[in-house]
């Protein structure tokens, strides 16, 4: 699995609109899942976390014109451009379920 975390700022009075535009978009192919969490330190702060089948999924999807349209809708909802974070996954865990995806792990 392959896919990105960002983090955003999102423009005052703009959450909900956020909230809108995210749960309208498109789910392209390889698309696995994405999450959307709102800081307790800042509640204008939010990271998204996407994740896909794949690293040339992602890459497809990132180059895409939808994809750049989507962008553009959220973009218009945020303080400035995010920062992304893109990487491989490596581990996953899900009701006692454990899954390594990628080896081997890139250790300090």
């Amino acid at each position: 699995m392959y896919g990105t975390i960002a983090k955003m700022i999102v423009k005052p009075g703009a959450m909900n609109a956020l909230r809108q535009v995210s749960g309208e978009m498109y789910r392209p192919a390889g698309f696995i899942s994405s999450y959307v969490y709102q800081m307790d330190c800042s509640s204008d702060e939010v990271w998204l976390v996407v994740m896909f089948e794949s690293e040339k999924a992602y890459k497809k999807n990132a180059a895409s014109p939808e994809q750049d349209r989507e962008y553009r809708r959220i973009r218009e909802l945020l303080v400035k451009d995010p920062e992304w974070h893109d990487g491989c996954v490596i581990f996953s865990s899900k009701e006692g379920v454990y899954h390594y995806w990628a080896q081997p792990f890139m250790v300090p």
